[in-house]
C-alpha cells in the first residue's frame, strides 16, 4: 500500500513528476527573462526613433501654411478654400509669404543664406517647391438627353482610365504639357479618388517676385479648368538643430460636384539616422534585435520539427509566428529605407534649382514606423503568455477561453443589428449629415454614439420623424440590451471560473510562487534572512489561506471556524494517525474527547451544508431536463 502510494497515475513516480514541474517552471522563467530583455531592447529601439521635436515641427509648419489668412480677408486660409478664386489668393498670399524668408525680421542678413530660404530662420527649404495637377478627359461621363441642349461637356471623377494625357493651354512650357508618372512613386489616397504621380507640373523659382509672376501668368491663362481634379503642392525642409526632415504636401481636390476639398500631410522623419552617440547606441540595439530575432526563429523552427502539426493548435504559437513575421518585415523595411536614403539623399541635395522629391523616402519611413508600432503592440500582448501562470491572469485567460463560443455567437447577433442600423442611417441621413455621408462613416459614427459622442441635432434636422426613432431604438437595442448581454456573458463565466478555483481546480503551478520562492532562497543563502522553520511555514500558509478566503467573500466568523477545525484535525492526526507503530495503549483524556466531539459536530455541519447544496443543484438539473 505504501509502495503504491509513491506512484502517480500512469505509473509515474511522484518525485519524478515534481521534478518535471520544477524543470518546466525553470524553463518558463528563463524564457520570460530572456523575452523581457528582448522587450526592453525593442522599447528602447522604438522610442529612439521618435523625437518629441517631430510634433512641434509639424505643428509650427501646419500653423504657418494652414492657418495663415489672406491679407485683408481673414476668412480665407488653406483650410477654408472653397473656390478657384480662393485658391489663387492663397497661392499668391500665404503660400508665397510662407515659402520665402530671405531676410531677418529687421530686413538685415545676419548669415549667408547661400541662395536658399530659411523658414522661421531655422528650417532650410530643400530645392524648390513643386506644383502638380491631374485632369480628366471630356466626355468621360454621359449627359442625359434632356440636358444635352444646355450642357454638352461632361467631366467624370478622377480615375487612371479617365485621366487626360494631352497638352492644353499655351503648350510651350512644362505646366501645359503632360509628364508621365514615375514607376516607383507612391499613389495618393484623397477624399474623392486615388491619384497617381505625373500630370502637369511646374516648379517655383528661387526668387519670390518671379514665383509671383508665374502664379499671375497661370491664373490669367486659366491653368485650372473644369477638367482639373486635384492639385498637389510639395516641398521639403530640413532643420539641422534637431536633425529632422519635414516633408509637406498640400492637396486641393476639385470634385465633380464643384467646389474644393483641401487636405494636407506633414511628415517629420529622421533620414540621417546615425549622427550622435545616442544614435549609435540605437544602432547597437538594432543589432541586438537582429540577434534576438535569429534566436527566436531557431527556437520556433525546432519546436515545429518536434511537435509538427500539434504546434499549430496553440494560439500562443500563432502569436509567436505573427511576431516573427512582423519583425522580419520591420528589418526589411528598415534596411530598404537606409539603402534608399544612402542612394538618393546625395542626388536630391546636389541640385538646389530642382524639386527634391523626399516624399518617396518619407512614405517608406512612415510604413516602417507603422510596422514597428504594430510589432511592439503584439510584443506586449505576448507577455500574457508568461504571466498567465499567475492566479489572477490565469482566471482572466480561463474566463476568455470558456466564453469565447458565447462571445462569437453574441458577436454575430450584435453585428447583424449594428450593420442594419448603419445602413439605415446611411440611407436616411447620408445626403445631409457628414457623419453618415458614407457607409464606413456610419459604422464609426455608431461606435461613437455607443461611447456618448453624437450629434442628435443633425440627425433630427435631417429627418424629423426617422431621426428620433433611429436614435432611441439604436440606444435601447445596442446600449441597454446587447452591451448588457455581453457583460452578463463575461460576468457569468467569471463566476464559474472563480467557483472552480475556490474548490481547487486551478493550474498545477504558478510562476509567481516560484519567483517568490527563488527570491527567499537567495536571501537565505546570502544570510540576509533567517531560514524559515516548519512552524513559520505553517503560520505563513495559514495567513495566506485566510487572506485568500477574505478576498473570495467569506466573513471572519467562517474563517475562524475553519481555522479552529484545522487545528483540531492536525492535533488529532498527530496523536492517532502517526505513521509510527505504537504498541503502548494511550488512554483518551477528557479534553481530547471534548475536542474530538466538537470536531465531529463541526464536520457534521459541513456535511449537512454540502448535502443541501447538492440537493439544490440536483433540483436545478431536473428542472432543466423537463
Amino acid at each position: 500500500m505504501a509502495e503504491a502510494s509513491r506512484w502517480h497515475l500512469g505509473g509515474t513516480p511522484k518525485h519524478k513528476l515534481h521534478y518535471r514541474r520544477e524543470v518546466e517552471m525553470r524553463t518558463t522563467l528563463q524564457e520570460s527573462l530572456l523575452y523581457l530583455i528582448f522587450l526592453i531592447n525593442l522599447c528602447i529601439l522604438t522610442f529612439g526613433m521618435v523625437n518629441p521635436h517631430m510634433y512641434y515641427l509639424n505643428k509650427v509648419m501646419s500653423s504657418l501654411f494652414l492657418d495663415t489668412s489672406v491679407h485683408g480677408e481673414e476668412r480665407i486660409n488653406f483650410k477654408s478654400i472653397r473656390s478657384i478664386t480662393d485658391f489663387w489668393k492663397f497661392m499668391e498670399g500665404p503660400l508665397l509669404e510662407g515659402l520665402y524668408w530671405d531676410s531677418w525680421y529687421n530686413n538685415k542678413n545676419l548669415y549667408d543664406l547661400k541662395n536658399s530660404s530659411r523658414i522661421y530662420y531655422e528650417n532650410i527649404l530643400l530645392g524648390v517647391p513643386r506644383v502638380r495637377q491631374l485632369k480628366v478627359r471630356n466626355n468621360t461621363c454621359k449627359v442625359h438627353s434632356s440636358f444635352q441642349s444646355l450642357m454638352n461637356e461632361c467631366y467624370d471623377k478622377y480615375t487612371s482610365e479617365n485621366e487626360d494625357l494631352s497638352d492644353f493651354g499655351l503648350k510651350y512650357d512644362t505646366e501645359w504639357k503632360y509628364s508621365a508618372p514615375i514607376i516607383n512613386s507612391p499613389w495618393h489616397w484623397g477624399f474623392t479618388g486615388v491619384y497617381r504621380n505625373g500630370g502637369y507640373i511646374f516648379t517655383l523659382s528661387k526668387s519670390k517676385s518671379e514665383t509671383l509672376d508665374k502664379f499671375i501668368n497661370l491664373r490669367m491663362n486659366s491653368w485650372i479648368t473644369r477638367s482639373t481634379r486635384v492639385i498637389f503642392i510639395d516641398f521639403s525642409l530640413y532643420n539641422a538643430n534637431v536633425n529632422l526632415f519635414c516633408i509637406i504636401r498640400l492637396v486641393a481636390e476639385f470634385p465633380a460636384t464643384g467646389g474644393i476639398l483641401t487636405s494636407w500631410q506633414f511628415y517629420s522623419v529622421k533620414l540621417l539616422r546615425y549622427v550622435s552617440y545616442y544614435d549609435y547606441f540605437i544602432a547597437s540595439c538594432e543589432i541586438t534585435f537582429c540577434i534576438f530575432l535569429i534566436v527566436f526563429t531557431t527556437q520556433e523552427v525546432l519546436k515545429i520539427k518536434e511537435f509538427k502539426s500539434a504546434y499549430f493548435k496553440s494560439s500562443w504559437n500563432w502569436l509567436e509566428l505573427l511576431l516573427l513575421v512582423l519583425c522580419f518585415v520591420a528589418v526589411f523595411l528598415n534596411s530598404y529605407c537606409n539603402i534608399q536614403t544612402f542612394l538618393l539623399l546625395g542626388q536630391l541635395l546636389k541640385s538646389t534649382e530642382k524639386y527634391s522629391d523626399f516624399y518617396f523616402l518619407a512614405h517608406w519611413h512612415i510604413y516602417y514606423n507603422n510596422i514597428i508600432a504594430i510589432t511592439i503592440f503584439f510584443a506586449w500582448i505576448k507577455i500574457f503568455k508568461f504571466i498567465s501562470f499567475n492566479k489572477t491572469m490565469s482566471r482572466l485567460s480561463s474566463t476568455l477561453s470558456r466564453c469565447i463560443k458565447d462571445i462569437v455567437g453574441f458577436a454575430i447577433m450584435f453585428f447583424i443589428i449594428f450593420f442594419a442600423y448603419a445602413q439605415l442611417g446611411f440611407l436616411v441621413f447620408g445626403s445631409q449629415v457628414d457623419d453618415f455621408s458614407t457607409f464606413q462613416n456610419s459604422i464609426f459614427t455608431q461606435f461613437r454614439i455607443v461611447l456618448g459622442d453624437f450629434n442628435f441635432a443633425g440627425i433630427q434636422q435631417a429627418s424629423r420623424t426617422l431621426g428620433p426613432i433611429y436614435f432611441i431604438t439604436f440606444i435601447f437595442s445596442v446600449f441597454f440590451v446587447l452591451l448588457n448581454m455581453f457583460l452578463a456573458i463575461i460576468n457569468d463565466t467569471y463566476s464559474e471560473v472563480k467557483a472552480d478555483y475556490s474548490i481547487g481546480r486551478r493550474p498545477d503551478f504558478e510562476l509567481g510562487k516560484m519567483i517568490k520562492k527563488s527570491y527567499h532562497n537567495a536571501l537565505e543563502k546570502l544570510k540576509l534572512k533567517k531560514p524559515e522553520t516548519d512552524e513559520d511555514k505553517k503560520s505563513r500558509k495559514s495567513r495566506d489561506l485566510a487572506e485568500q478566503a477574505r478576498r473570495e467573500g467569506f466573513d471572519e466568523k467562517e474563517i475562524q471556524s475553519a481555522e479552529q477545525m484545522k487545528k483540531w484535525k492536525e492535533r488529532l492526526e498527530k496523536k492517532y494517525y502517526s505513521t509510527e507503530i505504537q504498541d503502548d495503549y494511550q488512554p483518551v483524556t477528557q479534553q481530547e474527547f471534548r475536542d474530538l466531539f466538537l470536531y465531529a459536530v463541526e464536520l457534521e455541519k459541513e456535511l449537512h451544508y454540502v448535502s443541501l447544496k447538492l440537493n439544490r443543484v440536483m433540483r436545478k438539473v431536473s428542472a432543466l431536463q423537463y
